[in-house]
């Protein structure tokens, strides 16, 4: 009896064949083979005629959707029917989770098998997890089905009918998203809050004292901080209004100034102090729970600096090569076999005093909580460590990662002593705090937020020498510390998340998405791993909250997946619910239709900010400020891609409007060639340019380093910028000349050896200028390493591949590695990045292909990036089509010319 197996990716297949049976054959889906409709072209004709058809979906008649099988997906569906003629038994593997529920259903109406179909679910890939699921297999769950499509569909009427208002109203290529605009909106608010911020300065002491026990040889010195005055609190940072920069009403605290700090600490100089108490307190700390989806993208976040997107992508290949459990989950659960797989490490590594007195179980606590699986954990009844994984760059981190927090979960209490003292030194009250580590428990494993358990418990430790009350320590200094109120801090990936999670917006398994695609959208941008608001973000969100409030509320969005958890339930009807909210009384349709008419482009298109005598629009070629020059009217000028919205100043925009009306101000000439130079600032940032050129000539162009601001550009420095790319020397093992320069996207160092060139990217705290041969030598080692496991790890894919029927089948176009940026803005088609033989990575949108530049990498292209090189293409090539049309034509005339010569002689 021969059973077919499918799984959606060639990795999970290749994993799941080693413990299955020789009769079970494996392949794969390439994850869904069927969706609504793309484009246009995509529609069937039958249904072009149709007013709904452009939505996918029938409005009209109970919202069914338009499932298609897209192109690219074809084969893929061929090859699958052909494999299901030759097997007995069919087997849908797909995840657990709702979307994997949903490939199977599809699966199911695109095959229509005949033989026995099962549905087999399972949480990690081992022996004993495939072969205990094949015995429990099950049908497709229609409830979770129905819940899948039906976010699918709203999805879809939200999209495909507010994207196109965006478009008449504020710019092409913008689009709306039902989860995407509220993760935008929060972004938003946060830099309106940073804005609006009113910055608050206050004053304090801290004193170095000496303990009265130091003579004894137990300790000497210790520091305390001022908290009252004349029977009142000290103002702290909490004490202030954000919008005013002034204490906020109500509060009886004393704010020190400069001033006083300094009065204060003459007075108390010479004084006597006294210790009038010291309280001890003994605390516990519990080790927080395994991962979940939420929380690994939120740590992996802030201990490896890798994106939510990018924790997935890694964590799903750990999962498919079987290293963890599955990673779209929002339980903390652990089975027993996973508890006593923890504690036979804990006991094995650190010893039983290390241990919990009971193995631990935790709950989760989430909003809309849903699939009930097990945390994310190393997979297996006993869990491999990361030296014994074989494992290599991120994917040996995370599992590292997801191995000490699971293994931590069953660990001890973390046991402390904080340490409280008050001093009194006349009317001024200080207070010393000390935190004394009594038993590290879990943190010998696992701390939150650090790489190094062992120097981040030192850290944790504040220690204190032995102090009582009435002692009296001798002050060696009183210094006046100055403090600034900050700015709520703007997102970052893993505080996005959070707060998504803790407001029930979307599903833990779709934030890596959301965040993906509002930066794939331009309205948000990374910088510094913080995710500032684009201007276009600020127009389409006040647009969004005036018209449209509920798409963009998170109460609203959170009770809309609330019911969709109801819809997988069974415990509510999803045909009422799409019927009500799209086509209801207050549905979306006749909100767009009611508003439409009520939306002024000019208006829409206008970014409105406090305290700026200017205006932001929003052009078709993106946010530029409109202001007045020198009384002589309005000037537009683009606005740097850079500029935070809340940043933006009266000065910034004098010195924009001025570089487009005066041209550029000169820094310096250059000593050699007398040309002069300059610091500009374009749309992608600013930069040092040598000399003016010309229409043949460009002028030579250096990017400023990523932090440097142009006001504090020296000539020297510029100078020194302009001289790159710079000789550092020969490799001492492979030659070839190493130099260092910098590109558009950033500072590098290349080698020219015999294969080609080898770019690497420096590091936070390599200088360019500065950058000596060996460092260098370091980094494009390392950048070569990288490339021989990406050429080895392909060869072995592809052996592998070739090893089965559906690789045997397949064009070598089709099995080129690339993956998609994002979509193009002006015709939604996709922008792909390729990987090549030879590490050769290209970026490619319909039908026009561009290498990746010196200095970028796979890793560091954006889409942005993508599509700037995609038209500078496109430009290029038109220019060149132009000049051989006009060869052509020239040609032909001349042709045309020696005929009608040659004819008048004949008939002469």
């Amino acid at each position: 009896m021969s059973t077919l197996v499918i799984v959606e990716s060639p990795t999970k297949a290749r994993t799941i064949r080693n413990y299955l049976p020789n009769e079970y054959q494996v392949e794969a889906s390439m994850g869904h083979v069927r969706d609504l409709p793309q484009s246009a072209k995509e529609i069937p004709s039958q249904y072009k005629g149709q007013k709904w058809a452009q939505l996918g979906v029938n409005v009209e008649g109970n919202f069914e959707p338009l499932y298609v099988i897209p192109k690219d997906k074809k084969k893929t569906v061929k090859q699958l029917q052909e494999s299901l003629q030759q097997a007995d038994e069919l087997i849908l593997a797909t995840d657990e989770d709702r979307e994997g529920e949903s490939i199977s259903w599809h699966l199911l109406q695109v095959l229509q098998p005949e033989v026995p179909t099962k549905r087999m679910v399972f949480h990690e890939i081992t022996q004993e997890a495939i072969r205990n699921a094949l015995q429990e297999c099950r049908h497709v769950d229609e409830n979770l089905v129905r819940a899948q499509e039906t976010r699918r569909i709203l999805d879809r009427l939200v999209g495909y009918t507010v994207s196109p208002l965006l478009w008449k109203k504020i710019a092409p290529g913008l689009s709306a998203g039902r989860v995407q605009s509220v993760a935008v909106r929060l972004v938003v608010e946060r830099e309106r809050q940073r804005r609006a911020f009113r910055s608050g300065s206050y004053w304090d002491l801290k004193a170095t004292l000496q303990s009265p026990s130091s003579a004894k040889g137990k300790s000497a010195t210790f520091e305390a901080k001022l908290v009252t005055l004349g029977g009142k609190r000290l103002a702290s940072g909490n004490d202030f209004d954000p919008r005013t920069g002034d204490i906020a009403q109500g509060r009886d605290v004393v704010r020190l100034l400069e001033a006083d700090a300094a009065a204060l600490r003459d007075r108390l100089a010479d004084r006597p102090w006294e210790v009038t108490s010291v309280e001890e307190r003994a605390s516990k700390r519990r080790p927080s729970p395994p991962f979940t989806t939420s929380t690994l993208q939120q740590e992996s976040n802030r201990k490896l600096n890798m994106g939510a997107r990018e924790t997935m992508r890694v964590a799903q290949s750990l999962y498919e090569q079987g290293y963890i459990t599955y990673m779209r989950t929002d339980s903390v659960h652990l089975s027993q076999q996973a508890i006593a797989a923890a504690r036979q490490c804990v006991e094995n590594k650190y010893g039983k005093k290390y241990l919990s007195p009971k193995p631990r179980q935790y709950s989760t606590k989430s909003k809309n909580a849903q699939e009930a699986h097990e945390a994310i954990r190393p997979a297996g009844s006993t869990f491999r460590t990361p030296a014994e994984t074989g494992l290599a760059g991120k994917e040996r981190k995370l599992y590292d990662l997801i191995w000490k927090r699971t293994v931590a979960s069953q660990m001890a209490d973390a046991q402390q002593t904080n340490i409280t003292v008050a001093l009194q030194v006349e009317d001024a009250g200080f207070q010393a705090t000390g935190k004394r580590i009594d038993f590290p428990g879990f943190l010998r494993a696992y701390v939150e937020g650090s790489d190094d358990p062992e120097a981040a418990l030192e850290d944790r430790e504040v220690i204190l020498p032995p102090l009582q009350q009435g002692d009296r320590p001798e002050c060696q200094e009183i210094e006046t510390v100055s403090h600034e109120t900050k700015p709520p801090a703007r997102y970052t990936e893993a505080s996005l998340v959070k707060t998504l999670e803790s407001e029930g917006i979307g599903r833990p398994s779709t934030y890596a998405s959301i965040i993906g695609t509002i930066v794939d959208r331009g309205y948000i941008y990374l910088s510094k791993n913080t995710l500032i608001p684009t201007f276009t973000a600020f127009a389409v969100s006040s647009l969004l909250e005036e018209y449209f409030p509920d798409l963009v509320d998170t109460g609203f969005t959170a009770r809309m997946e609330a019911t969709l958890d109801k819809i997988s339930t069974g415990d509510a009807e999803w045909l009422p619910y799409l019927d009500n909210f799209y086509r209801g009384e207050k549905g979306l349709a006749k909100q767009v239709e009611q508003q439409e008419s009520r939306i002024d482009p000019s208006s829409a298109r206008t970014v409105e900010l406090e305290d700026l005598d200017a205006t932001i629009r929003i052009g078709k070629f993106g946010p530029y400020v409109e202001a007045e020059a020198n009384g002589d009217g309005p000037v537009n000028a683009s606005l740097p891609r850079d500029i935070p919205p809340a940043d933006i100043d009266k000065e910034q925009v004098e010195k924009i409007v001025k570089q487009k009306t005066e041209g550029p101000e000169k820094l310096t000439t250059h000593p050699e060639t007398g040309e002069p130079v300059y610091v500009l600032v374009g749309p992608y940032g600013p930069y040092v340019q040598l000399g003016d050129g010309d229409e043949k000539t460009k002028p030579k162009r250096v990017s400023l380093p990523k932090g440097t601001a142009t006001q504090d550009v020296t000539p020297e420095m510029a100078l020194k910028w302009l001289a790159l790319p710079r000789d550092l020397g020969t490799h001492p093992d492979q030659g070839g000349k190493i130099q260092a320069g910098i590109g558009r996207y950033g500072p590098y160092v290349v080698h020219h050896g015999e294969e080609g060139k080898t770019y690497a990217s420096l590091r936070a705290g390599d200088d360019v200028l500065t950058v000596e041969l060996p460092r260098a030598v370091e980094l494009i080692n390392a950048a070569q390493l990288r490339k021989s496991k990406r050429k080895q790890s392909g060869k072995n894919n592809q052996k592998s591949s070739q090893s089965s029927k559906t690789s045997q089948t397949t064009s070598k176009k089709s099995q080129q590695k690339w993956r998609e940026l994002g979509k193009h803005p002006e015709d939604g088609k996709p922008v792909k990045l390729f990987d090549q033989e030879e590490d050769a990575f290209y970026v490619k949108h319909s039908r026009t292909s561009v290498a990746l530049p010196e200095g970028e990498t796979a890793d560091t292209i954006s889409l942005e990036k993508a599509i700037e090189l995609i038209e500078e293409k496109k430009a290029a090539k038109g220019k060149s089509t132009r000049k051989s049309t006009a060869k052509k034509s020239t040609s032909s005339k001349s042709k045309k010319s020696t005929a009608s010569k040659s004819t008048k002689a004949k008939s002469g």
